[in-house]
This record gives C-alpha cells, sequence and structure tokens, in this order.
C-alpha cells in the first residue's frame, strides 16, 4: 500500500507546522480484539536504541506461528495413520505461550479451546480449530504488517508515532 492509502485506512492527518506525520490516538479500533495490553507493554520496550524491537519480535512470532501450525497440521494428518494428540497438544501450548507474550488476544484464546478438543482427542474440533487458527493468525499477520509499513513510511516523512493503547 502507498502512504497516501495507509494514511486514509488509518484515519492519518498530515499536521502543519511542524510537518508531522503522527498516528491518532483513537485508531485502536484497527485491532479491537486482536491484540490485547501485552502488546502495549512491548511496544513500551522500543525506544531509540532499538527502534525495530516489536517488528522484530513479532516477526519472529510469526514464523514459530507458521512452523507450529506446519506442525499442528501434519501430526493432524489421517492419512498417516493414528493422530499424534500429544504433538498437537505440546504445540497449541506453545503457540498460546508465544501469542500471550506478544498479545496476540485471538490466537491465544482459540489455543485455549484447541487445547480442549486436543484433550478430548475431538480430531474433527481439532481440524476446525487449526484452520481458525491458521485464519486468525494470518489476519493478525496482515494487519501488523501494515502497521509497521505505516510507522516506517511515517518516520522517513520525518513524523513521529505517539504510543498507542491498543
Amino acid at each position: 500500500m502507498l502512504l497516501p492509502q495507509l494514511l486514509e485506512a488509518w484515519n492519518c492527518q498530515v499536521l502543519r507546522p511542524p510537518q508531522a506525520l503522527t498516528i491518532p490516538r483513537n485508531n485502536a479500533h484497527f485491532f479491537k480484539g486482536f491484540l490485547d495490553d501485552q502488546f502495549t507493554e512491548l511496544k513500551k520496550l522500543q525506544d531509540e536504541c532499538s527502534p525495530d524491537f516489536v517488528a522484530e519480535v513479532v516477526s519472529l512470532f510469526f514464523e514459530d506461528c507458521e512452523k507450529l501450525i506446519s506442525n499442528m497440521a501434519r501430526a493432524l494428518d489421517q492419512s498417516a495413520g493414528n493422530v499424534d494428540f500429544n504433538l498437537v497438544g505440546s504445540s497449541i501450548h506453545q503457540l498460546k505461550g508465544s501469542s500471550s507474550s506478544v498479545g496476540a488476544k485471538r490466537v491465544k484464546g482459540l489455543c485455549v479451546i484447541f487445547k480442549e478438543c486436543c484433550d478430548s482427542q475431538n480430531y474433527e474440533a481439532c481440524v476446525r480449530c487449526l484452520q481458525q487458527v491458521d485464519i486468525e493468525y494470518k489476519s493478525l499477520k496482515a494487519k501488523l504488517q501494515d502497521l509497521f509499513s505505516l510507522e516506517q513510511q511515517i518516520v522517513q516523512a520525518g513524523g513521529i508515532i505517539p504510543q498507542v493503547d491498543i
């Protein structure tokens, strides 16, 4: 997305003078339900010495998600024989922990339900939960990639990124 489109999508404005681009504080609705306060706490750890800290942590989270989702899909593949519910449960536990550490509220919530389905060895429910986790993960990833891209463009244009509570 180009900067003008992102600014419009985020309801951002150009302020004059001084000429600075800023993200309005009321755009938390964009992430409503996707993120919790842990993401805000993570953002507070970012400073001038580590301006890409949050993007780097979230990038590692997304890499972890992809691996765990792939592992769970393989473990739930019935064509290979028996379903390995222990491996699925272990992967769910890891994903829930990772989601919690970055504030991925919806993914974490789905992991709770997914774990219950896995503990009861409900194959059909596990497959549905895995599909939903994958959808939520991809949706969050797209939203955060847009946010990080927008923030990067704003900083490159000489703007500031205020602390926004999610």
